[in-house]
């Protein structure tokens, strides 16, 4: 990672103006109060794996408050994990309360709230599309703010992953770095829905069940046997349950695990490192049974045969990258 604020060589009495300036230019205008006397440090580091930003902040003692301010100067459409590396704190969004100590990891939504860091301490925070965990678990509020603690099996494949994916970085194609940042991200997942599913309350309790049976999809997308039934057995609720969710939700189940299914050839038929793959191949690690079956739905869903569509991303690749 780069080093792009520090205050070492900065004198004492502006180190903290200083910080505050440089965090209200790189995350909007967030109101931080010290917690401690003496001369404040920090720093600041920044990477990149495939679509996933992260920075890495060491900092002493700080309250910092998300204000309504904050929120609609910058509208980024980004969701925030922040993984805490030394030191404890807290957070407070959307009425819950988690509290964080080293090897814990936390979700962040873009929404006001207040993070207390009680000792100087050090945050990995990565910056991810938000459709990417609620178009699996649902809205923001229902797992910000959740306590994901190091003592769970999940949060140490998590924190793991993240923590070597970020040492090997350098020595990854961009294709690599894509790829191993959406398994990250589907980590992730798991480790909220496992956690979510935890004394939910009753008015939240059919949104999980939902969010659980999204996720279990999403794992299972090359089982052709998946379909309504089997996963409704998978959730522990009957059929009717089941569908009745998803209709409050404005879904049918079967169109979900279809979509999700062509969703995920769609990326395998674009994936350059994929290029060379059978079409049946892919069309069977996506859960489809028959190939025509495949072709008729995927054209259905965007305009374009398999093979078509594989070389018009081809077409794109090619165009993107410079000459030699």
């Amino acid at each position: 990672m780069r080093r792009v604020f520090s205050t070492a060589g900065i004198h004492p009495r502006t180190r903290f103006k200083l910080w505050q300036e440089v965090v209200a230019d790189r995350i909007g205008p967030v109101e931080q109060r010290r917690r401690a006397d003496g001369p404040f440090a920090g720093e600041i580091e920044i990477g990149a794996v495939g679509p996933l930003t992260f920075s890495r902040i060491t900092q002493g003692a700080i309250t910092t408050t998300i204000t309504a301010d904050t929120v609609r100067r910058r509208p980024d459409g980004l969701i925030r994990v922040n993984f805490r590396l030394a030191g404890s704190s807290t957070f407070q969004q959307h009425g819950r309360e988690a509290l964080q100590g080293a090897g814990d990891f936390t979700v962040v939504d873009h929404h006001p709230g207040v993070l207390d860091a009680r000792t100087d301490g050090q945050t990995l925070v990565m910056a991810l599309p938000r459709e990417r965990l609620e178009g699996v678990l649902g809205p923001a509020r229902l797992f910000a703010a959740l306590t994901m603690t190091a003592e769970s099996a999940t949060t140490r494949l998590v924190t793991t992953f993240f923590g070597d994916l970020l040492r090997v970085n350098r020595r990854l194609s961009p294709e690599t770095a894509e790829r191993m940042a959406a398994i990250g991200v589907d980590l992730i997942v798991a480790a909220l829905a496992e956690r979510m599913a935890r004394e939910v309350p009753r008015t939240l309790h059919g949104s999980v069940v939902v969010q659980r049976a999204k996720a279990h999809v999403e794992a299972n997308l090359g089982d052709p046997s998946l379909d309504p039934p089997r996963l409704a057995a998978a959730m522990g609720v009957s059929l009717r349950r089941l569908q009745e969710l998803f209709h409050e939700r404005g879904q049918h189940i079967s169109d979900w695990i279809w979509e999700r299914r062509l969703a995920a050839a769609a990326r395998r038929l674009s994936d350059p490192v994929s290029l060379h793959r059978p079409i049946g191949v892919v069309a069977y690690e996506c859960g489809f049974a028959s190939q025509a079956h495949f072709a008729r739905r995927f054209k259905d869903r965007h305009g374009l045969s398999p093979r078509a569509y594989r070389e018009a991303a081809a077409l794109r690749l090619s165009g993107s990258r410079p000459d030699p």
